[in-house]
């Protein structure tokens, strides 16, 4: 992989189609209220963290060996919470042995000006879609594999919630912090091994992510009196930014826009979005391009420059007191991936499966089916560029095991 240079790492100027967002930003932070509400709370440090192992059984493209059945040490992470004087800090660190890395995923200082408004700055998770998650299973949904699920980046973000509503507004210079890929490598903007998925630059296509702006807007509307009557949550997200290339010196961009519901009814939750994203990226050479690498744990792949995304996601709780059990959700998660380009063929993702919670252990139990996915084939990282006309579906059953604390 090629990486930047020292001169690349210095940050060039916004590109004129970002410049609305970074005003908008700066408007709100400047007429900001003042207060200080956190500097009243008690001061705290916190540290927890955890643990999860996979066990997991694959029906791939080759024919079937002993290694299709396999039980690993998925992840083991770091979490730390506190706050000093009012402000506020949250950080996690992941190791990951399997793939010989480890990396921030998140980690952030956070200031309250009032109830409703709220200051993050750092590794924080980007608002779009949503939020924590668009799924319900340990597998995400697709718009993970592209980077617009639970992706963090570098910048700051500002909360402001009033009455029913919801608005979000941030502004990123650049991708969280890498760590090492495949053991080697620099924390740097442009290596692979990282948690969320990013732009990346790769030979031939030295392209990185700079200067992206968000806002997301989402009001909540009650389904009936109390808490058991549940909520839905409607909302619609834009997102925009600029593409480096550190060979032609040249800026490309890239946008997504999404619509999204997070609803609950009682026992029955339900996460529904449909978005679409574009990257407009050259070459090294200038040539435009039809697919750009995004990478995340180690290794980048292609995916289509342009495409349409849904997803729908069903969930049903049941409430359990049975020796250490607590509770076990149901769920059908499903994504489609519709991509722009005329001779590339769909992606889909399927799982069916269900999580169990019993104290601080939480245990994940998913088929999952994959057509032209990254992960759920023996080809890693071929699916979500041009695919294949002829993709199977590929099975993978997994039971992720994580004690929480």
């Amino acid at each position: 992989m090629k990486m930047p240079s020292a001169g690349d790492l210095a940050p060039p100027p916004p590109p004129a189609h970002v410049a609305p967002f970074l005003g908008l930003l700066c408007s709100f932070l400047v007429f900001l209220p003042g207060g200080g509400l956190n500097a009243q709370e008690e001061d705290f440090l916190e540290i927890g963290g955890a643990i999860r192992y996979n066990l997991f059984f694959t029906d791939y493209e080759s024919p079937a060996e002993p290694n299709d059945f396999q039980f690993t040490w998925d992840t083991w992470r770091l979490n730390v919470q506190a706050r000093s004087r009012g402000v506020g800090l949250r950080f996690e660190y992941r190791f990951y042995p399997t793939f010989n890395t480890h990396f921030v995923k998140e980690g952030w200082l956070d200031y309250a000006f009032s109830p409703e408004t709220e200051v993050q700055v750092g590794v924080t998770q980007v608002p779009f879609g949503n939020l924590q998650y668009n799924s319900h299973n340990w597998w995400f949904q697709l718009p993970y594999y592209v980077g617009l699920e639970d992706d963090h980046d570098m910048g700051v973000k500002l909360i402001h919630r009033r009455d029913d509503w919801s608005f979000m507004g941030a502004w990123f210079l650049q991708p969280e912090p890498a760590g090492p890929a495949g053991g080697e490598g620099s924390f740097g903007i442009g290596g692979a091994g990282r948690y969320s998925y990013d732009l990346l630059p790769t030979p031939g296509e030295s392209n990185q992510e700079k200067h992206q702006g968000n806002l997301r807007i989402a009001r909540s509307l009650s389904h009936g009196p109390g808490e058991e009557g549940g909520r839905t949550e409607l909302g619609v997200s834009l997102q925009g930014g600029g593409i480096w290339n550190s060979v032609t010196k040249a800026w490309g961009r890239r946008w997504a826009v999404a619509g999204h519901l997070d609803g609950t009814w009682g026992p029955w939750g339900v996460k529904a979005q449909v978005l679409r994203y574009g990257f407009s990226a050259t070459d090294d050479e200038g040539a435009g391009l039809d697919r750009v690498q995004v990478g995340a744990y180690g290794d980048t792949y292609a995916t289509a420059a342009r495409a349409t995304i849904a997803t729908l996601g069903v969930q049903y709780g049941l409430e359990v007191e049975r020796g250490p059990l607590t509770g076990v959700n149901l769920y059908q998660n499903y994504s489609w991936m519709g991509k722009a380009e005329t001779t590339f063929h769909d992606s889909q993702q399927h799982v069916l499966g269900a999580s169990v919670a019993a104290g601080a252990l939480f245990v994940y139990f998913d088929l999952a089916s994959g057509r032209n996915h990254p992960w759920l084939t023996d080809d890693f990282g071929v699916g979500l560029g041009e695919g294949r006309a002829d993709a199977r579906w590929n099975t993978r059953f997994n039971v992720n095991i994580g004690f929480y604390f």
